[in-house]
């Protein structure tokens, strides 16, 4: 079964750092772009970042440019979102999932595949 799990999150206090990881099971991440999206209570999901299948492009929210950083460990089948200087704002679960549109799907465009969803992780940022 083809499954994603998230985890690094907490709380932190701002301007703090975390590391979100996405480890793939059942099946190889290096198949797929994968994004990150995000939803805080109250709000509509937001796609955050993605990494494109062969991690030659990225991409990255206007809210996040400059403080967060994606990439991928093949050889552990996990994708990483690094999250520094984070702010309040930042604070919602942060899902996984993959994208066949290769990134399209983080920009906002809906998707005609089946795509693969974590669980989230719950990231809380507050003094």
């Amino acid at each position: 079964q083809m499954q994603l799990v998230e985890s690094g999150g907490g709380s932190v206090q701002p301007g703090e750092s975390l590391r979100l990881s996405c480890a793939g099971s059942g099946f190889s991440l290096h198949y797929y772009a994968i994004g990150w999206f995000r939803r805080a209570p109250g709000k509509e999901r937001e796609g955050v970042s993605c990494i494109s299948r062969d991690s030659e492009d990225s991409y990255y929210a206007d809210s996040v440019k400059g403080r967060f950083t994606i990439s991928r460990d093949n050889a552990k089948n996990t994708v990483y979102l690094q999250m520094n200087n984070l702010k309040p704002e930042d604070s919602a679960v942060y899902y996984c999932a993959t994208d066949q549109t290769d990134c399209t799907v983080a920009r906002g465009a809906p998707t005609p595949y089946q795509e693969f969803w974590g669980q989230g992780t719950q990231v809380t940022v507050s003094s």
